[in-house]
């Protein structure tokens, strides 16, 4: 880890923010990584900001198009890309300093709530999320890390974290519908290990019997 925190405060400068992308599959312990990376930072002194792609999703009535393949919708139809640009990572990019209210996508209840959102200048954005290397958003980033974790390990995690699917046969069943399909897609057309400025690997800890990054 602290190579590459090295390297993130190597392309930090205190005129502009600094747009990082933490991106990786399901399950591959992107909001681990991203607060881990938060703490850090704030400790050497950085301002932080976190934002999560999944914030910024289309309602249940968009994202499941019956007449669609579950995978597509995930794929194409799920993300609100063209908000988060307009109102976050383009003014960000055009120097200006982030301090109103947005639109964040609550999943309890399916509906938009009012966030307010400041980001000084001189902040260190870090956006985590899937599919961060699509063409809609990659340029908006000016460092992606990917987090490189095998299916088995991420399947292994999302059946202990997403019980609200239902028990392991549903929330397997699902993502092999809707999920693992469309990750093959972004990994066919994105090739996101290698066009990523930094890779974090998984690991096992023998002695534990853990997986961590």
């Amino acid at each position: 880890m602290e190579k590459l925190l090295d390297k993130i405060i190597e392309k930090h400068t205190l005129q502009k923010n600094l747009i990082i992308g933490i991106d990786g599959l399901g399950g591959a312990g992107k909001t681990t990584i991203v607060n881990s990376l938060k703490l850090q930072l704030n400790n050497r002194d950085y301002n932080t900001a976190i934002l999560h792609i999944d914030d910024f999703i289309h309602p249940k009535n968009i994202r499941y198009n019956e007449s669609k393949e579950e995978w597509y919708c995930y794929y194409n139809i799920q993300w609100r890309y063209d908000y988060l640009i307009k109102e976050i990572l383009m003014p960000i990019k055009e120097g200006i300093e982030i301090d109103k209210e947005i639109e964040i996508y609550d999943k309890d209840n399916d509906i938009y709530t009012l966030e307010q959102i400041k980001i000084p200048q001189g902040s260190i954005i870090l956006l985590e999320g899937i599919f961060l290397q699509r063409k809609e958003i990659r340029e908006y980033f000016d460092y992606v890390i990917y987090l490189d974790v095998p299916k088995e390990v991420r399947l292994n995690r999302v059946i202990n974290r997403d019980k609200y699917i239902g028990n392991s046969e549903e929330i397997k069943s699902k993502y092999e519908r809707r999920y693992f399909p469309a990750e093959d897609k972004y990994i066919e057309e994105y090739s996101p290990i290698q066009n990523s400025d930094y890779v974090l690997n998984y690991v096992r800890k023998e002695e534990e019997n853990i997986y961590m990054l």
